[in-house]
C-alpha cells in the first residue's frame, strides 16, 4: 500500500498553503495498492517533534478502502473525523512553535469497520484498530515557520 501527495514528496517541505501559515486545509493525498480484503481505511496525521509530546493533525477513520485520492481541504465521503490536539475534528495544519518538525501522514488498511464515536481520539483508533491491521504505509512532511 502506498500514499503519496502532489504537493510534496516523502521527507520533503509541505507547501505552506497546507499549514496555519497559508489556508490550513489538508494537502491532497494520493492512495494505492491497498490491500484485497480491506473494510476501511485510517489516516492519522500527527508531529512526534512537537514540544509537548506527539501533536495530533488529523484523526480520521472508515474511510472507503476504494479511495484512491483524498482532494485538498477535502474529508473523504463517509469518514468519520475524530478529535484531534487542537480540540477540533478536522485537519489542523503544521504550525510549529520553532525548528523543522517532522509531520507523519499514516495510512492504515483494516480488515473490519471501526465502530467508535466521533469524539474519539487518536489513542482510541488505534486501540480501536489493534489486531485488525492488513497494511500502512506512511508519507512524512517537513514544516518550518519563516
Amino acid at each position: 500500500m502506498r500514499l503519496t501527495s502532489s504537493a510534496f514528496e516523502n521527507n520533503q517541505f509541505i507547501p505552506a498553503k497546507y499549514t496555519c501559515d497559508g489556508e490550513d486545509i489538508n494537502p491532497p493525498l494520493l492512495i494505492s495498492d491497498v490491500p484485497e480484503g480491506t473494510k476501511s481505511l485510517v489516516l492519522i496525521v500527527d508531529d512526534p517533534d512537537a514540544p509537548m509530546g506527539t501533536w495530533d493533525h488529523w484523526v480520521v477513520w472508515n474511510i472507503n478502502p476504494s479511495t484512491e485520492k483524498i482532494e485538498e481541504g477535502q474529508t473523504p465521503e463517509g469518514a468519520v473525523e475524530g478529535m484531534n490536539d487542537f480540540q477540533k475534528h478536522p485537519y489542523g495544519g503544521p504550525c510549529p512553535p520553532s525548528g523543522i518538525h517532522h509531520y507523519h501522514f499514516k495510512l492504515y488498511a483494516l480488515d473490519k469497520i471501526l465502530d467508535i464515536d466521533a469524539s474519539s481520539r487518536k489513542e482510541d483508533v488505534e486501540k480501536a484498530m489493534e489486531g485488525s491491521i492488513l497494511a500502512q504505509s506512511e508519507l512524512i512532511g517537513l514544516y518550518q515557520r519563516q
